[in-house]
């Protein structure tokens, strides 16, 4: 998951970028207005922390800039500014959560993983890298070519792509795709995670579905150890 940051605190933004990459996210930085609705409207990012009073150009302008060319990249507005009015004209102008300042680290994560959660669940295309699953037409693809999937794996597919990068366990893939609780006994999760691995990474130099040993599996295009999904 790749987060841009647009916060001219130089400080504030520094703390945000360790703390997200402490708990696994990739993160961006903009320091100004104008520079974050240039790398919001040419980049692809999983979400924004956009703050409001930027030099250049201010956080409402920047919003309401994007929204109207078409992006929809969750937005969550970071501000000392809380008065009522301030929270409302955001919300009304496409932001998607609203966060004043001083916050505790732990409340932000709490509204990002929140936002991650909603735009996954709203999401009809997913991508990790050159990977693409249309869940409209329910068809995978790899740089352009079509990966035929049974059923069952296009759903571990599609579990592992919305759960993209966090690790997703046995446990959990047994309960989602089959519908019932591990058996410990039987290793039919392993079979299909072979499967699965086999028509996604054949051809490939770069393998995008990854094994962590013992505990579960994630689909990333990073080297990087997830974390659990919660």
């Amino acid at each position: 998951m790749c987060i841009l940051v647009v916060e001219d605190e130089a400080k504030l933004a520094r703390f945000i970028q360790r703390g997200l990459e402490t708990e696994g996210y990739r993160v961006e930085l903009a320091p100004d207005g104008l520079i974050g609705e240039k790398r919001a409207r040419s980049e692809e990012f999983d979400l924004i922390l956009l703050d409001i009073l930027l030099p250049k150009k201010d956080g409402f302008e920047v919003l309401k800039s994007i929204r109207k060319a078409g992006v929809r990249t969750p937005v969550l507005m970071l501000t000392a500014r809380g008065e009522t009015q301030d929270v409302v004209f955001g919300l009304d102008s496409g932001a998607d959560d609203y966060l004043t300042k001083p916050f505790v680290f732990e409340e932000l994560l709490a509204r990002i993983r929140s936002l991650l959660r909603r735009g996954r669940q709203n999401q009809t295309v997913l991508k990790v890298g050159n990977l693409r699953l249309d869940t409209v037409k329910h068809k995978a693809t790899r740089n352009g070519t079509i990966i035929d999937l049974t059923a069952r794996e296009y759903a571990m597919l599609e579990c592992l792509m919305r759960n993209h990068p966090k690790l997703v366990t046995r446990q959990q893939l047994s309960k989602e795709i089959w519908g019932f609780d591990f058996d410990p006994g039987t290793n039919i999760v392993d079979v299909y995670v072979n499967h699965l691995r086999k028509k996604i990474d054949h051809g490939f130099e770069k393998k995008l579905l990854h094994t962590q040993r013992g505990q579960g599996y994630y689909i990333s295009d990073d080297e990087a150890k997830p974390r659990k999904s919660k």
